[in-house]
């Protein structure tokens, strides 16, 4: 009778293990394989969108009328700053899908292309190959400016490494599954054949659990699988408590997804606001004293110009702050000049904070570099000087020769910063004065002067001593435009 009941119960534990190790083992490929795909879609979603936003720049920059013809000849540049930007083998065709210049001959001479011809249809669609060793995608969208079709871009990426991944995973899971399954049926296997043994205990603590009593426990002492369950049971609590981290984790990293984009926003927000303040105040100043003030009616509206014109470029040009890239249309600009022409325009702001600016410029201070780069660093320096210098207190700004160098240096009155703070000032987002920070300030200033400092090829240090704070900025000293002014 005992071997009867244990080959029904060796038999029906077999058909569930195969059953169920079948079931999980479909289930998890299936989860997998839609996970990957979903993790595609969104990357080529990400990859369209950062591709039109380069395209309709230079759409927009441009003004071109006839835009399918300078899609045309433009391929092979656009194509070579995709290529680099995305660091993804970028082909580019026409309506039709003719091409017209790929990064990587032999990736685009592959026969399969149902997802250009989608895209010659008007849609976007992508493709996955599988090969040995290797498994990639061809992407494919129409690129559409002002609702007209203007060319096909094609992306080759490669996915391997997220494949060979999802397939470690894969393994790694039927292997753990396999494991546990096996380990189940051994035991089992054993428990069958000592049954009669356990039975009476379990029969007389299942009583004491009917009779409300849930703090029974079973031990055996013996180390065989009944004897290891309760220790299986605390490893199992174990690994539920770290996989409950290991989801908070990515809770915390989604937030911060989150606020990374909105900080993104409160970066044009801060970029915008200055100009906009001073525009503002010209008007107001305008308003009220009309033309009787001839000179400065005459000043305060070619301000008012100039910022607005400046406002009309900042927008393309706020995308360029985290590149740190040196620019390739460098010219010779009087820095000392710029200079002096933003102190005078934020001297309104600084009295709105019950603050005065006090410059001593020398004359031709020459350098390379880009000038509305140049008056945007110094926007950003003294507008941080503004916020967070004591009140009632004046800021000095200087600009000398020096050691055959053009330098900057911005002195004012403020807390003390930290050896550890000051080493995290040029980092994106960081406040080192949060508490004083001015309402939807991100942060974001010094890490812009940052990479105007490194695209114009200077240097810049902030110290911290005596209650003073000072910045220092040094560029190449460009002689011969001197001499020629």
């Amino acid at each position: 009778m005992i071997r009867k009941i244990s080959l029904k119960f060796l038999l029906g534990l077999l058909f569930i293990f195969l059953i169920s190790f079948m079931v999980l083992s479909q289930t998890v490929q299936a989860f997998i394989r839609t996970s990957n795909q979903d993790l595609i879609t969104s990357e080529l979603v990400g990859l369209k969108n950062n591709s039109n936003v380069y395209v309709r720049q230079a759409f927009l920059i441009n003004h071109y009328s006839n835009n399918e013809l300078y899609f045309g000849e433009m391929a092979e540049e656009l194509g070579n700053s995709l290529n680099h930007a995305t660091g993804n083998s970028v082909g580019v065709y026409t309506v039709n899908g003719e091409p017209l210049y790929t990064s990587d001959k032999s990736v685009f001479q592959q026969k399969e292309s149902k997802d250009l011809q989608e895209a010659v249809a008007g849609k976007t669609a992508y493709s996955i190959r599988y090969s040995e060793n290797q498994t990639s995608v061809m992407f494919s969208y129409p690129v559409v400016i002002d609702g007209a079709k203007v060319g096909i871009l094609r992306y080759f990426k490669d996915f391997s490494q997220l494949y060979q991944q999802s397939n470690r995973i894969l393994d790694i899971t039927l292997y753990i599954t396999l494991a546990i399954f096996s380990a189940a049926f051994l035991f089992s296997y054993i428990l069958s054949r000592h049954i009669t043994l356990p039975l009476g205990k379990l029969a007389h603590a299942s009583s004491q659990v009917k009779n409300g009593n849930l703090d029974v426990r079973i031990r055996f002492k013996r180390k065989d699988e009944i004897g290891r369950l309760a220790e299986n049971f605390n490893d199992m609590i174990e690994q539920i408590s770290r996989q409950i981290s290991i989801i908070s984790n990515d809770r915390d990293h989604l937030k911060e997804l989150h606020q990374q984009e909105k900080r993104f926003f409160d970066n044009i927000t801060h970029e915008l606001k200055t100009p906009l303040t001073s525009i503002l105040g010209y008007a107001e100043m305008i308003k009220l004293n009309g033309e009787r003030d001839r000179g400065f009616f005459e000043k305060g509206m070619n301000h008012i110009i100039e910022e607005s014109k400046r406002l009309h470029t900042m927008v393309l040009k706020l995308l360029e702050v985290s590149r740190q890239v040196k620019g390739d249309d460098l010219e010779a600009v009087d820095a000392g000049a710029v200079l002096r022409d933003v102190c005078d325009s934020m001297a309104m702001r600084a009295q709105r904070y019950k603050k005065k600016i006090r410059a001593d410029i020398e004359s031709d201070l020459w350098i390379m570099g880009q000038t509305s780069r140049i008056r945007q660093l110094f926007i950003n320096l003294i507008d941080n000087a503004i916020k967070y210098s004591w009140a009632f207190s004046e800021i000095e700004v200087k600009g000398l020769h020096a050691d055959g160098k053009v330098r900057f240096v911005l002195d004012n009155p403020s807390d003390a910063i930290s050896s550890e703070q000051l080493s995290k000032l040029f980092e994106p987002f960081y406040l080192a004065h949060s508490k004083d920070s001015e309402q939807g300030s991100v942060g974001l200033g010094l890490s812009i002067v940052k990479s105007i400092v490194d695209e114009q090829e200077g240097a810049i240090s902030v110290i911290s001593h005596n209650n003073r704070t000072v910045v220092t900025v040094e560029f190449d000293r460009l002689k011969a435009a001197e001499e020629g002014s």
